[in-house]
């Protein structure tokens, strides 16, 4: 009888806890269900400006390249994209399906974001987190990137460049009155130079950011290859 009863208590002890872990799911899913991918709900924005010609190198390696991007016309850093942050790790694709982008919206960005499919990809994956409509969050990334100086050196780069990452930071830092080493980082890929990714407030003022650094990159020395065509 003992036995029994210890074993029915022993059960009721395993049910309670089950029941209690299950509560403390929910509840945390519940809470991050809130934050996690809710339009309009981030701490602040990073602006990635993409050097073209490493991704065009990239891209024919790879065996394909978007033709807009990489045909005739030269181009240097384009945007990448404007992205959302949390303090740690970011929301995405937080409408599903997206809103439409209308035609008119695409070809207007073509000059800073030359190829629609990544015009495409970056609303569905990082504009419907900003809680904006669609012409609003381009005329945001349009602000952003008008914010922002390119340094004169990376403007018309007729011939490869090798820099180490900290040095193109600081040609960014010294282009930009207002911008520290905490908000901008340098990333790559394999041996060149990817992106250039700033941190920006809501209200697209530079602000210091550990996100970024966690992803920059660690190469003492990158390439930047030249300017395609021109």
């Amino acid at each position: 009888m003992f036995h029994s009863r210890l074993r029915s208590l022993s059960r009721l002890m395993i049910s309670l806890t089950l029941a209690a872990g299950l509560v403390t799911l929910a509840g945390g899913a519940k809470a991050q269900d809130k934050r996690q991918n809710a339009p309009g709900e981030f701490d602040f924005y990073v602006l990635s400006l993409s050097w073209s010609p490493s991704f065009c190198e990239e891209a024919a390696e790879r065996g394909g390249r978007s033709q807009m991007q990489c045909g005739g016309r030269p181009y240097a850093f384009v945007v990448h994209g404007l992205w959302p942050q949390y303090e740690n790790g970011f929301p995405e694709y937080c409408q599903r399906p997206a809103p439409r982008l209308s035609r008119n919206i695409v070809s207007s960005m073509l000059d800073l974001m030359p190829a629609p499919g990544l015009i495409f990809n970056e609303w569905d994956k990082h504009g419907t987190c900003s809680g904006l409509e669609g012409r609003s969050y381009f005329e945001m990334i349009r602000k952003a990137r008008a914010a922002i100086k390119i340094p004169a050196e990376y403007l018309d780069l007729s011939q490869a460049k090798t820099v180490a990452p900290a040095e193109v930071e600081e040609a960014f830092i010294k282009a930009n009155p207002g911008l520290s080493n905490a908000a901008v980082s340098v990333t790559c890929n394999r041996t060149r130079l990817s992106e250039v990714r700033i941190c920006l407030s809501k209200d697209l003022q530079f602000r210091a950011c550990d996100e970024i650094e966690r992803r920059a990159c660690r190469r003492d020395q990158v390439t930047m290859p030249p300017i395609r065509g021109g």
